[in-house]
This record gives C-alpha cells, structure tokens and sequence, in this order.
C-alpha cells in the first residue's frame, strides 16, 4: 500500500532537493530550458499540497514537458498518481528515463495532444500555461509543432468547455495563465508567488 510520507532514499531527496541537482538528471539542451518551461520546485510542491489531498487521486499536468512537476510531485506524494502529457515525443522520452532513474512507480507520461485525452479519467489538474508558446516567438521550446494564435484559442476554448464538464470538487492549480482556461463554475480559493499560482476549486 501506498503512503503518504515522500518516497525516503538519499538519491531521491539528493535529486529533487534543489533546481540545480534536477537540472542535472538531463542533457545540457534540456537543462537551458528549465528556468522559462519547467516549473520551479518550490511552486510544484506547493501545488501538490492543494491537489493530492486524497490517497489515491489521479492528477494530470496538461503540457507537461520533460515532467519536473509529475516527477517531484510523485516523490511528494507516493500516495498519489500523477500523469503528464505532452506532444513532444523527445520530451516524453526524457521525463520517461528520469523516472526510471528516480525509481518512481507513481508517475506515467503520454506522448500525445491533450485533447485526445478524456479528462473525465482524472481527478485534478495542473496546468502551466502549455498554450503561451502560440503567442510569443521568444518562449518556444523548438519548431517541432505548429503555433498560431488560433490555436492559442481553440486549445484554451476546448480546456475550458472540458473542465466545465467535471464533477463538483475538481481541482485545478495554474500557473503563469491568464485564466482564459477556467470555467466560471471554479472559485479561486487561494493563490500564491506573488499572483502566479492560482488554486480553483468547481462550486
């Protein structure tokens, strides 16, 4: 059975126990994008104190990247089950070794659009901004995908009408987002670093 106490090995506490030791985990390509793309540490462990208030909840980060907040958020919360997605395959790739290096049996990452996924199978979500990168040139990862800001819309009109549809109790935490993606059916319950975390709860 799964407890709620962080998965105690010296390797595991080494690696997430600060930016620069995870940064460490992947190549130089994927350690320059840390600081804009990744979510810091600090705001992971904060979001995950609001979404995995239950044992056995299936949280998902939409855009998950190279999965800094699924993988810390599984050594905080081995009682929990975290997913990422992402359309990156070499991202996917990446997230998937680190995990199998950390030895984190809690934490699973798809390799595909989040619209192909049914969001009705999770619990909570955490969403960082995934979308801006249709709307700045200068905060790309690469030019791997399309960008447009017609996707920009599209993806933040379907995120919304999606979660709109989820039980009363779902939890979503944002970070860096201008909320074009939360349904007026969530409250704002409480928000963090200056504005940039927000926790929303659906009434």
């Amino acid at each position: 059975m799964l407890s709620d106490m962080p998965q105690k090995t010296e390797h595991l506490n080494n690696c997430l126990g600060n930016e620069a030791t995870f940064r460490n985990l992947f190549p130089h390509p994927i350690q320059k994008l840390d600081a804009l793309h990744w979510s810091p540490l600090q705001v992971a462990g904060k979001a995950v104190q609001f979404l995995a208030q239950e044992v056995g909840v299936k949280i998902l980060d939409i855009g998950s990247g190279v999965g800094k907040f699924c993988l810390a958020g599984a050594h905080y919360k081995p009682s929990a089950m975290f997913y990422g997605v992402e359309q990156r395959e070499y991202l996917v790739w990446q997230a998937t070794i680190v995990r199998d290096r950390l030895g984190l049996t809690n934490v699973q990452f798809h390799h595909c659009n989040f619209t192909q996924l049914d969001l009705r199978a999770y619990d909570h979500f955490y969403f960082y901004n995934a979308f801006f990168e249709n709307l700045s040139h200068q905060e790309r990862i690469d030019d791997s995908i399309a960008y447009s800001k017609e996707l920009y819309d599209y993806y933040s009109y379907y995120l919304n009408r999606q979660l709109g549809v989820l039980p009363t109790g779902t939890r979503i935490v944002t970070y860096c987002s201008w909320g074009d993606e939360i349904p007026d059916s969530y409250l704002l319950v409480e928000s963090d670093f200056d504005g940039l975390l927000k926790c929303w709860k659906k009434k």
